[in-house]
């Protein structure tokens, strides 16, 4: 009885620690105060000057820009590599795997630096090479999370619908596309959360004009949090929270039906 109150008890701090600051934010966002501490009473004109302030909505369009591209860009790329690595044999898979993995281990402030140096050997830094630098970090997020599945997959079922006259592009849609669908689908939204708060790799790729919404609140941390971007920070929350609830809820209708 004492060991299970007391699981409770640390789940209970633990859920405390994770969100706790989140609803913190949210409650700010509808503060008319700009005080951290005191509660001016509710208002919703900091969402209204969220939308108006030009700096805030430049960075935001900016980074959805690059989440949405490196994100669909790396995941055609990332399931592409999976499919290669996955029809290679023993040892030439163990070398590919290893090199993906290093790029995970790697911090970032390195991989921002080497490809920032990189990148002003070649070219000047602007939105492509933060876009480049996206891609390439995110592609083996998708190969991990595309790769299991293709391993689950029964190649002999692809074999047998080229055996039976289907085309390649044919039988990958109809037979292989559904058994990893969900790895692929997985890898992008992978993708799209890295993408989206990444600050490192962004701050030393992008050219002078270009500000995402990490670098953005990097900058704006010298002058003070405005309240706006207590509302932005809501909005994206709710965003995020809503889609994962919709996939959720998906996924679960489809157990049952099976």
């Amino acid at each position: 009885m004492i060991k299970k109150t007391l699981s409770n008890i640390y789940l209970v701090l633990i859920f405390l620690f994770l969100y706790l600051p989140l609803f913190v934010l949210m409650t700010l966002s509808f503060n008319d105060s700009k005080s951290k501490v005191i509660w001016g009473g509710f208002t919703l004109k900091w969402y209204s000057r969220c939308f108006k302030s030009e700096t805030i909505m430049n960075a935001f369009f900016t980074t959805i820009q690059i989440t949405l591209l490196a994100a669909l860009l790396s995941t055609i790329l990332g399931t592409l590599a999976a499919i290669g690595i996955s029809s290679m044999k023993k040892k030439s898979k163990t070398i590919y795997l290893g090199a993906t993995n290093i790029p995970l281990l790697n911090a970032d402030i390195v991989t921002g630096i080497s490809m920032m140096l990189l990148f002003v050997k070649f070219t000047n830094l602007s939105f492509v090479t933060v876009l480049i630098a996206h891609i390439t970090f995110n592609i083996p997020y998708v190969i991990l999370n595309v790769l299991p599945k293709i391993q689950q997959a029964n190649k002999y079922t692809y074999e047998a619908a080229l055996d039976l006259g289907a085309s390649p592009i044919y039988a990958f849609y109809k037979v292989t596309w559904p058994e990893i669908r969900a790895g692929v689908f997985s890898g992008f939204l992978m993708a799209v959360t890295m993408s989206l708060d990444d600050f490192s790799i962004t701050y030393f790729t992008k050219g002078p004009g270009i500000n995402t919404l990490s670098t953005m609140l990097y900058t704006e941390l010298r002058k003070g949090i405005k309240p706006e971007l207590y509302a932005l920070s809501t909005i994206l929350f709710f965003t995020v929270f809503i889609l994962l609830l919709a996939i959720n809820i998906k996924n679960n209708q489809k157990q049952h039906r099976r």
